[in-house]
Parts: C-alpha cells; sequence; structure tokens
C-alpha cells in the first residue's frame, strides 16, 4: 500500500518592501512521504521571496502555488502562472539535475533554484559550468543551518509572517523568527 501525502494548511502574510507587495494568502501543501520538512518549508520560503511577481510579473493577474514536486518530476516546486496559463515563474528547491533545469528552462520565462542541502556546494561545483548558457536562471544557495532552522517551524497549521526588506526574509510565527539570506551563484 502507497503512503499518502500529509497536509499542511499555511497562512501567510507577506510584506515585501523590497517590491512594495503586501498580501495575505492561504495554501495547501501536500508533502510527499518522502519530503522532509526541511524542503517543504523551503519550498514556502521561496514562494514568500517570489510572490511579488503576481504583481510586477503578471500585474495582479496570475496564480501563485505549489507544484506536485516529488510527485512529479516534471512539474516544479513552485510555479507563477499568467492568466493565460503561461509558466511565466518556475522554482526547484534542492539540488535539481542540469537536464531538468533545461526542460523548465525551455517552459518558464525564468526559473529560480534553491539549493539547501550541505552538499550544495559540491552539486554547484559539477553543474555550473553546464548551467553558464542557461540564461533564465537564477541560483540561490540557502544556508544548511537555516533551512535545518526552517524546518522547526514547520506545522500541520500554520500562520505565518513573512518580511521581505533589502533581499533578505524574515520569517515568523507565533515562536520563531528566522533570518534567511541566501546566496546567489552565478554560472
Amino acid at each position: 500500500m502507497a503512503l499518502k501525502s500529509t497536509v499542511f494548511k499555511a497562512a501567510l502574510s507577506i510584506a515585501d518592501i523590497d517590491h512594495g507587495y503586501y498580501a495575505d494568502h492561504a495554501f495547501t501543501l501536500a508533502r510527499h512521504p518522502s519530503e522532509t520538512d526541511e524542503r517543504m518549508m523551503v519550498r514556502l520560503a521561496a514562494l514568500a521571496l517570489h510572490a511579488h511577481a503576481l504583481q510586477t510579473v503578471c500585474n495582479g493577474d496570475g496564480t501563485l502555488g505549489f507544484g506536485a514536486g516529488l510527485s512529479d518530476p516534471d512539474d516544479p516546486d513552485v510555479i507563477l502562472r499568467d492568466y493565460t496559463g503561461q509558466a511565466r515563474l518556475w522554482i526547484e528547491v534542492g539540488l535539481p539535475e542540469e537536464r531538468a533545469l533545461a526542460k523548465a528552462c525551455g517552459k518558464s520565462d525564468a526559473v529560480a533554484v534553491y539549493a539547501y542541502q550541505s552538499s550544495a556546494e559540491i552539486w554547484w561545483q559539477g553543474i555550473r559550468g553546464k548551467l553558464a548558457r542557461q540564461d533564465k536562471l537564477t541560483v540561490w544557495r540557502i544556508p544548511t543551518a537555516t533551512s535545518q532552522a526552517l524546518a522547526t517551524m514547520a506545522e500541520r497549521s500554520m500562520q505565518l509572517q513573512a518580511t521581505v526588506q533589502d533581499g533578505q526574509l524574515l520569517l515568523s510565527n507565533a515562536s520563531t523568527s528566522l533570518e534567511l539570506a541566501c546566496e546567489r551563484w552565478q554560472p
């Protein structure tokens, strides 16, 4: 018998000072049986960092949500679509393969990767040269200690506040505040 996904609910209030975007979002996250709390929370943080694109890219006429992720390797972890259904932003978390990223770049206007595992530097050194021709791609590194701290914020029902200022994310709940500073890697 196959294991089922675990459902998490997140009420996310976003104040993106950098982009003048302020909104409340309600999300349902289906955590795949093989997905960790750390990965799920990195997906949520990546979404918070790019939520402004609903306004700045789609002029308020689009949808931002979670893809099938681990359930379907051809689906993004987070996706922004405009009103026509065109993928405007494709987000992957973890250490994706070059072929998957090339395919994502062909399907979307922009692709962002959030690498977060302790082996991210090794992955980056091995894949960096292969990604140099992908001009739609941006790669970010989340420090391991930060991604592990994000995992401690995972709850089945979450009330979170996300503040984006000076390119950094401050994610808070009733008991914890965590600053997320990502390092941008250039292919």
